[in-house]
C-alpha cells in the first residue's frame, strides 16, 4: 500500500529556498521560431508574452484527427505486401517507432475510466452513470453521478494510463468547450473501487484555447504525479484539464465578465460538475485543488479565494496576481469581485475558511515581487501562503513541473484528502 503524505498544515509563511537565488534578472521571451513576434496579451501588461514552449504549445501529443483524408483503394496484393513489410519492420527493430504511431497507440479510440466498459451498441443506457461499486463507509465519497461523457484517447503514458478528451456543455455557464482528463493507475485498482480521489484542475497560460497544454505529455505533469505517488510525496490525483478561454482573441480572467462568456462559472461550477459526473471524487473541498501557470495560475488562485467552500488549495506558477482583461472596462465593481487581493482580505475579515496558496517562480523570470507583496499583505489568518523558488527556472511549463516535483506536489498533498484502499 502506498504511503501518502501526512496532512499537517503547512506553516503560514514559508519560503522554499533550497539554494540561494541566482538572481532575478529580466526574463527572456521564448517564442516558437515560426511564430510572429507579438505579445501574448498586448491589452494588459501584466501577462508575460511566451508562445512556445510555454505560452501556447502545439496541440497535445497524439491529438486525434477529426477528419481522415480519403485513402486510395489498394489491391489485395499490395495489402499483403504492406502487411509483410510492416511485420518485417516490427521484427527488425522498427517496432518501437511504429508503436508510437496513432494507428498502434489507440489515439482517437473510445476509452472509459474505472474499468467500466461502455454499453453495447443499441443499449438504452449509454448516458447513464457507470455501474460502480457502492461507496465506502466514508460519507464524503461521491460515486459518479452521470451522465457519462464520451472520451477519446489523445495520449498514453508508459505506465498504460491514458489522457482522453471530451466535449462538455456547461449547464450553468452556457459555454461548451473541450476538456482533457487523466486518471492515475490507482483509479482502476480494485482496492480503491469504493474510494473517492482528489481532483487537480490544471489550467494553462497563454491563449488557453482551443487546447490545454497540460494534456501534452512532453511537459511531464502526469509523469510527475506518478513518480510522486511511488515516492510517497504525492497523492494520486485525477487531473482535469479544461480550456481556459472561449476564444484566442481575449483573456477573460476566468471570470463572468458582463456581456461575455461566463468563464468563471465554467471553471468553478461546470468543470467540477463534469468531474463528479464521471469519476469517484469527494463531496467536500478537501478533495479539490487547482494548479496553473501564468494566466491559469491567476484563475486558479482567484477561484480558490472566491469559492473557499468548494476548493482548498492552489499551486500558482508565474507571478500573476490581479485581473487585467480589457473586457472589464466599465465594470469596476465586477472586476473588484474577481480580484484576489480583495477576495483575500474578505476571507481574512470573515476569519475563514482556510485556503492554501503555493506560489512558484523561476529565479530567471520576473514576478516574484508581486508574490512577495501579496504574501506580506494577505498571507495571514486563513490565507496560508508559501513561495517556492525554482532555481534557474524560467517562465515555462517544464520548469513549473520541476518545481512541483521538488516540493509543491508534496505541499498540496499534505492539505488534501487521500484515497483510501480497502483492507486486505
Amino acid at each position: 500500500m502506498h504511503q501518502y503524505p501526512q496532512r499537517p498544515r503547512p506553516d503560514d509563511q514559508q519560503s522554499y529556498q533550497d539554494h540561494p537565488p541566482q538572481g532575478q534578472g529580466g526574463h527572456q521571451q521564448y517564442r516558437h521560431p515560426q511564430q510572429p513576434q507579438h505579445a501574448e496579451h498586448p491589452q494588459h501588461p501584466q501577462h508575460q508574452s511566451y508562445e512556445a514552449p510555454y505560452g501556447y504549445p502545439p496541440a497535445p501529443a497524439g491529438h486525434p484527427h477529426d477528419v481522415e483524408p480519403p485513402q486510395p483503394k489498394r489491391s489485395r496484393r499490395r495489402i499483403w505486401i504492406s502487411a509483410v513489410v510492416a511485420l518485417a519492420l516490427l521484427l527488425g527493430g522498427g517496432g518501437f517507432a511504429a508503436w508510437k504511431l496513432d494507428w498502434f497507440s489507440g489515439n482517437g479510440e473510445a476509452v472509459t475510466f474505472g474499468k467500466n466498459p461502455p454499453p453495447a451498441e443499441g443499449k438504452p443506457d449509454a448516458g447513464a452513470p457507470s455501474a460502480e461499486a457502492k461507496p465506502s463507509g466514508d460519507p464524503d465519497v461521491l460515486m459518479p453521478t452521470g451522465p457519462r461523457s464520451d472520451f477519446k484517447q489523445t495520449a498514453k503514458l508508459d505506465d498504460g494510463t491514458i489522457i482522453a478528451k471530451t466535449r462538455v456543455a456547461g449547464a450553468k455557464s452556457g459555454f461548451e468547450g473541450d476538456v482533457w482528463v487523466w486518471a492515475p493507475k490507482q483509479y482502476d485498482d480494485p482496492k480503491y473501487a469504493k474510494s473517492g480521489f482528489p481532483v487537480l484542475i490544471a489550467l494553462p497560460g497563454g491563449n488557453g484555447f482551443p487546447n490545454n497544454y497540460w494534456a501534452d505529455t512532453s511537459l511531464g505533469l502526469q509523469k510527475a504525479i506518478n513518480e510522486g505517488v511511488k515516492a510517497g510525496t504525492s497523492l494520486p490525483y485525477i487531473v482535469i484539464m479544461p480550456v481556459l478561454n472561449p476564444d484566442a482573441k481575449y483573456y477573460y480572467d476566468g471570470s463572468d465578465i458582463p456581456g461575455q462568456a461566463k468563464m468563471g462559472t465554467w471553471i468553478a461550477e461546470d468543470v467540477p460538475a463534469f468531474a463528479k459526473a464521471n469519476f469517484r471524487t469527494y463531496k467536500s473541498r478537501d478533495g479539490w485543488a487547482f494548479m496553473g501557470s501564468s494566466s491559469g495560475a491567476f484563475v486558479g488562485m482567484k477561484t480558490v479565494l472566491q469559492h473557499p467552500d468548494k476548493f482548498k488549495a492552489v499551486i500558482a506558477s508565474g507571478g500573476e496576481i490581479v485581473p487585467d482583461s480589457p473586457l472589464w472596462k466599465g465594470h469596476q465593481a465586477e472586476m473588484d469581485a474577481n480580484n484576489p487581493e480583495k477576495l483575500a482580505q474578505k476571507l481574512i475579515d470573515s476569519k475563514g475558511p482556510e485556503v492554501y496558496i503555493n506560489f512558484q517562480i523561476g529565479t530567471k523570470e520576473s514576478g516574484k515581487e508581486r508574490m512577495t507583496k501579496f504574501q506580506q499583505q494577505y498571507g495571514k489568518g486563513p490565507v496560508k501562503t508559501t513561495i517556492r523558488d525554482i532555481q534557474n527556472g524560467e517562465h515555462n511549463g517544464w520548469h513549473y513541473v520541476r518545481g512541483m516535483k521538488e516540493g509543491s506536489l508534496e505541499w498540496v498533498s499534505k492539505v488534501l484528502k487521500a484515497p483510501k484502499p480497502e483492507a486486505g
